[in-house]
């Protein structure tokens, strides 16, 4: 009987041993099937961008390579002015944010004020909400401000992000409020609790949205396109759009090397710091 309890056992072993083997093979069959699908145009971008015209639709190893594509993109729009105006609204944009939102966070996780829940309600359906419903009443707004046509009215409707204040509520909660008595015993005031204790405890949160942030806002065409109408405050995604609207044709090679002048920052910024990326989201509990 202990003989056969021991085969018994072995060949179990072996059978679940057999399973997570033939699990880790679909997995990575998975994995390499959906990088395939994500790679597969931004090859073929590449390959249309450093390649002359005539290549856009045949495949060909000993097909001349060219910068002349990005030279011809960069020269037909104001790309300079682009990215400045880019980085300046992702930048207002990101710190406004981080400021309202972490003292929205911190009082609705550790103060106790009237409406409180409530508030927070609001917060939570304001998620609910797509942005682009909201576009005539936000024009409206900024024309009567007298901000139309300006960087400010691009971010100003983005300052306050009810994403943000419920990721940076849930992290303050998970921090113990021995830390608070602490900090207070020490002479601590509530501002320098929060400066002190927890923005620096909820970084890895901060860090994930901030990434969050940066590519939603680098990438939205929508909003820019309607509140902006010149060059000096466009961003790069509506000065991207000029290529469509070409005379000449479309020209797969300009556009393609124009978007990858576009989106080149963030994926590199990916590639450089993608284990930081990954771990930040982690951290901060984002599925």
């Amino acid at each position: 009987m202990t003989t056969t309890a021991l085969a018994q056992d072995r060949s179990s072993s072996v059978s679940l041993s057999s399973r997570l083997e033939t699990d880790r093979i679909l997995f990575v069959v998975g994995a390499w099937a959906l990088a395939l699908v994500w790679l597969l145009p931004l090859l073929y971008a590449v390959w249309t961008a450093v390649h002359p015209s005539a290549y856009e639709t045949r495949f060909d190893l000993l097909a001349p390579l060219t910068l002349d594509n990005f030279v011809q993109a960069w020269n037909a729009a104001p790309f300079a002015r682009y990215f400045l105006n880019t980085i300046l609204l992702v930048t207002m944009i990101l710190v406004a944010q981080l400021v309202l939102c972490t003292l929205a966070g911190f009082a609705f996780a550790r103060l106790e004020f009237p409406g409180k829940n409530f508030l927070f309600t609001l917060v939570l359906l304001q998620l609910l909400v797509m942005p682009d419903i909201l576009i005539v009443r936000n024009y409206a707004t900024m024309s009567a401000l007298g901000l139309v046509d300006t960087i400010l009215a691009i971010g100003l409707p983005y300052f306050a992000s009810g994403f943000a204040i419920f990721l940076l509520r849930q992290t303050f909660k998970t921090i113990p409020k021995e830390l608070d008595e602490a900090a207070r015993i020490e002479g601590c005031s509530l501002l320098g609790l929060m400066w002190r204790v927890y923005v620096p405890l909820a970084k890895p949160t901060m860090l994930a949205f901030g990434l969050v942030s940066v590519s939603h806002h680098w990438n939205n065409f929508i909003w820019p396109l309607i509140i902006t109408s010149s060059a000096e405050t466009r961003p790069l995604t509506v000065g991207l759009s000029i290529f469509a609207t070409t005379d000449s044709g479309v020209q797969w090679s300009i556009i393609n090397a124009a978007t990858l002048i576009t989106s080149g920052p963030l994926l590199i910024g990916f590639l450089l710091f993608q284990r930081q990326f990954v771990q930040s989201f982690m951290r901060a509990g984002i599925k």
